[in-house]
């Protein structure tokens, strides 16, 4: 049955694709239908890109093929016809890495906690690959938890994919570092890894795991997801400030340590975007109160431009 509750007129915002409004939504796939909709409303156009046109494999002909992709040089040599596929008529196989550690549960009043708000996009994600008739596969970790939903693309995945984003809960520790070694042990062929996190983990070892994995030629993008009293620290009064991820408290009077708090974080910033520039990641900062249209759209155009220019 459809949805009473269609896309907006033109020019006209949708409602729903305020983080906090898509929390009324019952299930998360509507909340996904929601994004992907109204962000192709807004682009006018149509979301099948992002697969590159290379080379990637062979395959015996078959009546209807196009002869010109035959490959003529394997017929002289083995007198047999076969057809070059290409990346583009292959399936991509994403890999969605949710951060759900303690400090993803935060929340300003009024606001959503950066895990709904990873999870509400990575759910967006997974339904526009999903609808391509793409692969997808859930990764939802932290220290205490992790969980593993292997990529696939028959009808009832996406009930999946949906089931084990809408169940995640934050706590414990993180550990980016354990979920990229897990995915580049897993993910044989090329594929699209994207990483939800607000990446507080002091491993050195992630800098280099993101860079193996883009190595191997996967498309690796990062969702730096913020709350913006993290960005803004807009606290005035003296103020007891607890770790989400372990026992460490500290009270302080927030006017005498905001200076160097924001340069300390601007620091992290600066370097975080740097490694992931630096490697050739694509890296992008979104704030939990950051439209989800305006979030997936820029990644939709990031990407797109990327695999233009890589065709070049």
């Amino acid at each position: 049955m459809r949805s009473p509750v269609g896309p907006p007129p033109p020019g006209d915002p949708h409602p729903l694709l305020d983080p906090v409004a898509l929390q009324r939504l019952a299930t998360m796939t509507l909340r996904a239908r929601y994004v992907v909709e109204g962000t192709l409303w807004g682009l006018h156009r149509s979301p099948h890109h992002g697969q590159s046109v290379e080379f990637a494999e062979h395959k015996n002909y078959a009546p209807g093929d196009d002869l010109r992709h035959i490959d003529w040089k394997a017929y002289g040599k083995f007198d047999k016809y076969y057809v070059k596929k290409y990346e583009e008529e292959t399936e991509l196989w994403g890999y969605l890495l949710l951060d759900c550690s303690g400090s993803m549960g935060y929340a300003r009043p009024g606001a959503v906690t950066k895990l709904t708000y990873a999870a509400c996009l990575a759910a967006a994600i997974a339904y526009l690959l999903l609808r391509q008739q793409d692969r997808v596969g859930v990764m939802r970790f932290a220290a205490a938890e992790r969980l593993y939903l292997p990529p696939r693309s028959r009808a009832g995945h996406l009930a999946d994919v949906m089931q084990a984003l809408d169940e995640a809960r934050a706590r414990g520790a993180t550990d980016v570092a354990g979920v990229l070694t897990q995915v580049s042990e897993v993910a044989r062929r090329r594929s699209l890894v994207v990483l939800l996190s607000d990446l507080f983990d002091q491993s050195p070892q992630v800098p280099g795991l993101l860079r193996k994995l883009r190595a191997r030629g996967h498309e690796v993008v990062v969702f730096h997801v913020l709350d913006p009293d993290e960005t803004e620290f807009p606290f005035e009064d003296l103020t007891l400030f607890e770790s989400l991820e372990g026992p460490d408290r500290i009270l302080c009077d927030p006017r005498g340590v905001r200076e160097a708090y924001l340069e300390e974080l601007g620091r992290f910033l600066e370097a975080t975007r740097d490694a992931c520039v630096g490697a050739d990641i694509e890296y992008h900062r979104v704030s939990t109160v950051t439209a989800l249209d305006d979030a997936l759209i820029e990644f939709m155009r990031a990407h797109e431009h990327r695999v233009r220019s890589a065709r070049r």
